[in-house]
């Protein structure tokens, strides 16, 4: 078990441009990081959404990450940790409490392949029974699980945590990623002339941006020529499917199972829900919001938010519902 200092946790936040303010000691020590209903009198937890008022007046943890504005609310055995943006903090301290840090120990087993034409900087550790192929680049402090295929025409860039039972071909992976098992990166797209059904051949690559995190089986294809990206610090969730020449911006945040056809342009800080359908060939402006199992088949401009199908302004979507209701 753990056991993080309050010293520690101030630190970080303090390092992540966080104000923090609270009377606890700096040796008080925290066991567990917990919900608020889920907590004990040796737990940290976090107050950040106003339906668990109820809860927080019956909060048993040591402490909780909270806006000021709702300290009245705690009752005397819980102390106060006052920040701006308290889900935030938890984000950044999240892993101070986690049993599962994936860090290079620098150790390659000796039941991984790794073709002589590969390149393995230092501090890489390579688990059991993986493939690395050739023309392969893994830079220094990667971590890359067991049962994975690695290349051939791959750049792993440094401190990448790739899980177990990967397959990455024909890719560039940037700095800081995280690639969850099961995920197929860089495979040929479905691309094929639609009267013969020749299949076209697929030479381009995927590209993902640094400290992006890619789900647990989520396909994302090769481009036909040129590149299939996925920007900077965004988020793709498990079971989601990218096609070949599609361009997502920084900041994406997209959950499980989406479907993106070929060759659409997404910007930067999209929202889009589950099992959401996109047609190719689109172009997906800065920061739209789509809802969940919304089906695009349109431009979008940027800043729109939109639901249903064919997706529409949310506003007019919301009004059909209750027109439609109305009439039954």
């Amino acid at each position: 078990m753990k056991k993080i200092k309050y010293k520690k946790i101030k630190e970080i936040l303090e390092k992540n441009s966080l104000e923090v303010k609270s009377k606890i000691s700096d040796e008080e020590i925290f066991l567990n990081l917990k919900t608020i209903s889920n907590s004990s009198k040796n737990d940290l937890s976090f107050f950040s959404n106003i339906r668990y008022l109820n809860d927080l007046k019956k909060i048993k943890a040591k402490a909780c990450l909270i806006e000021e504005k709702f300290i009245n609310y705690l009752p005397d055995n819980c102390y106060p940790i006052i920040v701006m943006d308290p889900y935030l903090a938890l984000a950044f301290i999240s892993n101070l409490f986690s049993d599962e840090i994936f860090q290079s120990n620098g150790i390659i087993s000796s039941n991984t392949s790794v073709d002589s034409k590969s390149k393995i900087e230092k501090n890489v550790q390579i688990n059991s029974f993986t493939t690395i192929f050739h023309n392969t680049e893994i830079k220094e402090n990667s971590y890359i699980g067991s049962n994975s295929s690695i290349g051939p025409n791959v750049i792993i860039n440094k401190n990448v945590v790739i899980h177990d039972n990967v397959s990455i071909s024909n890719a560039i992976i940037m700095d800081n990623c995280i690639i969850k098992s099961g995920a197929r990166i860089g495979g040929a797209g479905f691309g094929f002339e639609m009267k013969t059904k020749q299949k076209i051949n697929h030479s381009g690559n995927v590209i993902i941006g640094k400290n992006s995190s890619i789900g647990s089986n989520t396909t994302i294809d090769r481009a036909v020529f040129d590149s299939t990206i996925v920007g900077e610090f965004s988020n793709i969730d498990n079971l989601v499917q990218i096609a070949h020449n599609v361009n997502i911006g920084d900041f994406a945040v997209i959950a499980a199972q989406v479907g993106i056809a070929g060759s659409t342009k997404i910007g930067n800080y999209v929202k889009i829900g589950g099992q959401t359908g996109i047609s190719g060939h689109l172009v997906i402006g800065d920061n739209v919001s789509i809802a969940g199992k919304s089906g695009v088949t349109k431009n979008i401009s940027s800043n729109a938010i939109i639901a249903g199908f064919p997706a529409k302004d949310i506003k007019l979507w919301k009004r059909e519902i209750i027109r439609n209701s109305l009439r039954k």
